[in-house]
């Protein structure tokens, strides 16, 4: 049955797919992929070739022995140019990738998280099949959960950052062993200090592992923008009008449950808030971290920072995030707000009006600064049920007229490596950090002309590097704490915090800093 108030066109029918969406006047959507191509894709991302790596879910919940062969990830690719994918190729299927919650494309390392774990592929020959498979981590609860592991990102550092949902409990090493994050804490549930979801960040071999923020309930994905700076959405209890959108201070508590003994939103407390959406995060309460946004009803998946110029300005260094609930993927526009952010709302895509099966479950940005977005498709928006095993589709957001396309470079010239760290996309970037950190101070001559670039975000990810050189830590933590940019600044602070720095000293010279954003960092 029809859920949507103007449908166009029989239930379903992809030819329709794009008449059933309300789509923002300065772009233009198509489909790029549908069924039977690809079915109920769970989370995508796009390599630096512009391929579509997709996780492709039958076998979840009540279905999970569908498919007795298990669950696939798929790599989609446009070969003619005609804005559509046309060819189609499985990297692996198995039961041990059943539900997959994300698919991060690291140079020839494939990261899945799924289940209780995260899992990396290795593909050695280019050959797209794996050649090798390990845990990365381990001991997750909350499988076939949609609160449990989500995807990996790559971070402006270096570093990896992820997060689970409250049914993740706790976290293991490859090999089982409980981990002991960076703070000397054990990294699980327990209130000490840890509860809930949780925020975390470590190198690619999985050390120096740090746990950021914690006390969330259904934060779905985290994503992390050139200045280290982290966004992601959290989930209320559901039908309580409470989805939020967060900045993540490191090492803040976001207040799902009670700092200190636990207790749910709905138990009697001083000072309680009198609007049930803000009562459900403790608000209130001292020390909780304040929320970016308040969105209403939902069910909040994929998230992105967008900082290509592709898209209209209004997206440029925004937050760009899907929400099933509501069949909508849209932008956050942010603006400073005292020490904080406040943000509104731009619609991108909307199926509201006339196709609520319409719904988007993740969105990456293309090399290109295209946009491409998962569409799961079903009349839920999975939680505990799925009614759809049959259909799945991607959309190409872009201006009107642009011909998807991947810009080529050869990552070991050190110009080369140096235009691709601009890139919108995260694995160019990857590839392109990989080789401009492994150079060392023979980079130092492109990251400068980098850092002196009028565009903010590629002078943060110029320094990242920058301040890493063996031997000139110090200066550019100096340099950057001096910069006339309060996020160069603010940078510079994150930056002193990973190499190690005399923060003291780095806080002194800042502590009377007329941005309040910098005095909060």
């Amino acid at each position: 049955p029809s859920s949507g108030g103007g449908r166009v066109g029989e239930q379903g029918d992809p030819k329709h797919a794009l008449d059933n969406l309300d789509v923002h006047e300065d772009v233009k959507a198509s489909l790029f992929a549908a069924e039977p191509m690809l079915l109920s894709p769970s989370a995508i991302d796009i390599d630096h070739r512009g391929r579509i790596w997709v996780c492709e879910v039958v076998n979840y919940r009540r279905h999970r022995n569908k498919r007795p062969e298990g669950d696939r990830i798929l790599i989609l690719e446009d070969t003619n140019g005609d804005n559509k994918a046309d060819k189609v190729k499985t990297f692996y299927q198995g039961r041990d990738v059943d539900s997959a919650h994300g698919v991060s494309v690291f140079g020839d390392k494939i990261v899945v998280a799924v289940g209780d774990r995260i899992m990396v592929f290795t593909d050695k020959d280019g050959d797209d099949k794996p050649d090798s498979k390990e845990n990365l981590f381990t001991g997750i609860s909350g499988t076939q959960h949609d609160h449990g592991i989500h995807a990996v990102h790559f971070g402006p550092d270096g570093k990896f950052y992820f997060n689970f949902g409250n049914s993740g409990n706790q976290i293991k090493d490859k090999d089982g062993k409980q981990i002991v994050d960076m703070a000397g804490n054990e990294v699980n549930a327990r209130r000490q200090p840890y509860q809930q979801g949780m925020v975390f960040r470590c190198n690619p071999d999985g050390s120096q592992f740090e746990t950021l923020g914690w006390n969330f309930r259904n934060n779905w994905e985290v994503c992390v923008d050139s200045y280290g700076t982290l966004w992601q959405s959290d989930n209320d209890d559901d039908g309580n009008r409470g989805v939020r959108i967060n900045f993540v201070m490191e090492f803040g508590n976001y207040g799902y449950r009670d700092e200190f003994t636990g207790r749910g939103w709905r138990d009697k407390r001083s000072n309680i808030e009198k609007e049930v959406p803000l009562r459900h995060w403790h608000l209130n309460d001292p020390g909780v971290v304040p929320n970016l946004l308040q969105t209403g009803a939902g069910s909040p998946t994929g998230i992105i920072s967008y900082e290509g110029k592709l898209l209209p300005k209004v997206f440029h260094s925004q937050v760009i995030h899907c929400d099933a609930g509501p069949s909508v993927v849209r932008a956050y526009p942010v603006e400073d707000d005292g020490a904080g952010y406040t943000a509104d709302i731009v619609d991108i895509l909307n199926g509201a009006r006339r196709d609520r099966w319409f719904r988007p479950s993740d969105v990456a940005v293309a090399p290109d600064g295209s946009l491409i977005v998962a569409d799961w498709y079903d009349p839920g928006v999975g939680g505990h049920n799925m009614r759809d095993l049959d259909r799945g589709r991607l959309f190409l957001v872009a201006p009107e007229g642009h011909k998807y396309n991947a810009p080529k470079f050869n990552f070991a010239k050190l110009d080369e490596a140096a235009s691709a760290l601009k890139s919108p996309n995260m694995a160019t970037r990857y590839l392109a950090w990989n080789r401009l950190n492994e150079a060392g101070a023979k980079a130092q001559t492109q990251l400068q002309d980098l850092w002196n670039n009028d565009n903010p975000v590629y002078r943060a990810r110029a320094l990242w590097l920058l301040g890493k050189i063996k031997g000139r830590e110090q200066h550019w933590v100096d340099t950057a704490i001096g910069d006339k940019d309060p996020n160069i600044r603010i940078t510079g602070i994150r930056l002193a915090r990973q190499n190690g720095a005399d923060l003291i000293a780095v806080c002194q010279k800042l502590a009377k800093d007329k941005s309040a954003q910098v005095r909060r960092e």
